[in-house]
């Protein structure tokens, strides 16, 4: 192999280990590995940026406009309802729940899904006296077998399309995944409604333990009337920087001030509730002015100026390995962290320094803006309110729906490439007012399109360099003699471990030119190879980081590392036999 090939591989290794590490972030990690490989001459700009100028990218674009419309328009609400009002067993409640939820994944984004229907699914598991657990994991496990049945389903069967397209052979139809897609999803689902009351534990949720053990963490005082403390700011009365605990909220005359700002102002007779440990409180006991209360007290869920939230924090979030303190959050964020779960437990310990990770579930009191202000950024993956939630569009909701039929039909039907289809949608619910510029602009995941823009030039790293025809000879030799089905496992076995430690798109991008090239060593037509590498991408059930919304139940379920193994793991196998028997059935060598 050239020194060409060497470096490639150098870099590639150097790539997933800093994501499978969380040194940097996906974009970061893979459009860093592309101008590296740029910069040696390894690949020419031109090829570099080819995945800019392609189709996927920018279809996925418009497609996350589209989820995004679906999502705030509460356009699933009254499906979820109807699906979930009958009946009290845990599988039947399971089959009606993830059969509408895979189909819809099928033509949607999966995040904004479960984004939209976890913590509805968690509010009504808790009013049945049903553990969420038994139905949050499954919800994203269903939203990701459904992602596989259309080319649209996910950004990765559009990735692994355009890829397809700059080797010369023909992108993926709209429903050509479905012949495998189908099989998978209807084998998956089975599979989970049969065994998750058999292998899921019932776990608390972050919300129940919040509840349960509110009167551990919160304590309430008086500002006693002409004391020390009456007229003063918050900050300058000393109650910013308290040990252990922290001024959450201010009860005056019957009105709730939350959260509160270093500046305002106390009044004699004024309720102050602090969160944190009541073990931790002695520094209230001994601050002049304020007189603690000693009975138990818990805050009010319907505060008519702040509400309850759990918000989990991303893999791409600015404050992902910080503390609160080292953020300043509450003013960053105009938040108050009430607790942090992490692990199915909450963090016992000084808020203010728990450094924070990927899936952590934060409790919050913020004003009722606080969604709104910071549903589309990436700092967190799902922002759920506990007081209830809002209600639908009912117009606005049939717009996005009639605009997901078009995308479907035009694209499916072939009077319009999938990118047209995408992007006329895209414009019709900005121009109808369903969601605003700003709104639209901020539902696109640039992480993501960087992601996928970036692997082009990997790709044609590891092609150009001769390491995806040296791996695809290593993977045939030994192998070839048993045909190209069981090549074909190999391939799959390898996408499936590799999308456990990176990304989906990362995954497909790094193994797509070694299942070309390993066809082209066998002499057989690399479509089966590549169709695999699609779909066992997506394949994540493993780990609650594998896949976004996986991690995005992760808290809210209050699961344990691994329980998504017990679940995951037959799962993962049984698609693994179902892409090595029904692909070649379908895609012939």
């Amino acid at each position: 192999m050239t020194w060409q090939g060497w470096l490639t591989l150098l870099v590639v290794c150097l790539t997933v280990a800093a994501l499978a590490r969380d040194f940097m972030s996906p974009a970061a990690a893979v459009l860093g590995a592309d101008i590296l490989l740029m910069v040696t001459g390894i690949i020419t700009p031109a090829q570099a940026f080819a995945g800019f100028s392609n189709a996927a990218p920018i279809t996925v674009a418009a497609l996350f406009v589209l989820a995004r419309a679906m999502e705030k328009t509460g356009a699933m609400q009254p499906v979820l309802t109807k699906v979930l009002g009958y009946g009290n067993g845990t599988r039947g409640s399971l089959l009606r729940l993830l059969t509408p939820v895979a189909g819809a994944s099928a033509f949607l984004n999966n995040t904004p899904i479960v984004a939209m229907l976890a913590p509805q699914v968690a509010d009504w598991a808790e009013k049945r006296g049903k553990s969420a657990s038994l139905f949050l994991m499954p919800l994203s496990f269903a939203t990701i077998l459904g992602g596989v049945l259309t080319l649209i389903g996910t950004s990765t069967n559009l990735l692994v399309s355009g890829l397809m397209e700059s080797q010369g052979m023909a992108p993926i139809g709209m429903f050509e995944l479905t012949r495998i897609g189908l099989p998978v999803a209807v084998i998956g689902l089975l599979l989970i409604v049969v065994m998750t009351p058999i292998v899921l534990p019932e776990r608390r949720t972050a919300r129940q333990q919040f509840e349960e053990e509110a009167r551990e963490f919160v304590c309430k005082a008086t500002i006693a009337p002409r004391g020390p403390l009456d007229g003063q700011t918050v900050e300058s009365a000393g109650l910013r920087g308290l040990q252990g605990v922290f001024l959450a909220e201010i009860e005056r005359e019957g009105h709730v001030i939350a959260p509160v700002s270093p500046t305002t102002v106390l009044r004699g007779g004024d309720w102050l509730t602090f969160a944190g440990r009541v073990d931790t409180v002695r520094d209230l006991t001994n601050m002049r002015g304020l007189v603690p209360e000693h009975h138990e007290h818990s805050l009010s869920m319907n505060g008519g100026d702040h509400t309850f939230y759990e918000a989990v924090v991303s893999g791409a979030s600015p404050i992902r390995g910080q503390t609160l303190k080292e953020v300043n959050f509450r003013s960053r964020y105009q938040a108050a962290v009430l607790a942090i779960h992490r692990a199915g437990q909450r963090v016992n310990a000084k808020l203010g320094s728990v450094r924070l990770a990927e899936g952590d579930t934060l409790l919050l009191l913020a004003d009722a803006a606080f969604k709104n202000r910071w549903a589309d950024r990436n700092d967190f993956l799902l922002i759920a309110h506990l007081g209830g939630h809002p209600p639908t569009r009912p117009k606005q909701a049939l717009i996005a729906s009639l605009v997901t039929l078009f995308i479907v039909v035009v694209a499916g039907s072939g009077l319009l490439p999938i990118l047209h289809a995408a992007l006329i949608g895209g414009i019709v619910l900005v121009a109808l007012k369903v969601l605003s510029a700003a709104e639209a602009r901020a539902a696109i995941d640039l992480d993501v399109l960087l992601v996928i823009a970036a692997s082009f030039g990997i790709g044609a790293a590891i092609e150009g360099s001769g390491l995806a025809a040296l791996l695809g000879q290593s993977m045939v030799q030994g192998l070839d003699r048993f045909g190209p089905q069981v090549v074909l496992l190999a391939v799959t076995l390898a996408t499936v471990a590799l999308t456990e430690l990176i990304t989906n798109n990362a995954a497909a991008a790094l193994l797509f030119p070694i299942g070309i090239a390993t066809a082209g060593a066998m002499g057989v037509d690399p479509r089966p190879f590549a169709i695999a590498i699609a779909v066992a991408a997506s394949m994540s059930f493993l780990t609650p980081i594998g896949y976004q919304t996986n991690t995005m139940v992760y808290g809210l379920g209050g699961y344990r590392f691994g329980d998504y193994i017990r679940l995951g793991a037959p799962l993962t196998v049984i698609s693994v036999i179902a892409i090595w028997i029904f692909v070649p059935l379908f895609w012939s060598f």
